[in-house]
């Protein structure tokens, strides 16, 4: 499940450099994040940075893009090819 931005955002750009997919940018008002993108950091690290680096946990699982450890996988390899997973 990819994760998504709410409204809670301060705009303080804090998940920006930790999204190892560079799937979140700016957006208007707040920060988006790109559900193509979005591997929940899997193929990286266990647990997802942008939620970790986020002050105000503005950041939430999409409830639109649910996708099992498999899918996320077969994203990552989509988004790093070559790239084994960590």
């Amino acid at each position: 499940m990819a994760y998504m931005i709410t409204d809670d955002c301060a705009s303080c750009a804090a998940c920006v450099d930790e999204c190892p997919n560079e799937a979140i940018s700016e957006g208007d008002g707040k920060y988006d994040i790109d559900p193509d993108k979005c591997t929940e950091c899997v193929g990286f690290h266990s647990e997802a940075q942008c939620v970790e680096a986020c002050p105000s946990e503005a950041i939430v699982k999409d409830p639109n893009h649910k996708e099992s450890q498999d899918e996320l996988l077969a994203k990552f390899a989509k988004l790093h090819p070559g790239k084994t997973p960590a």
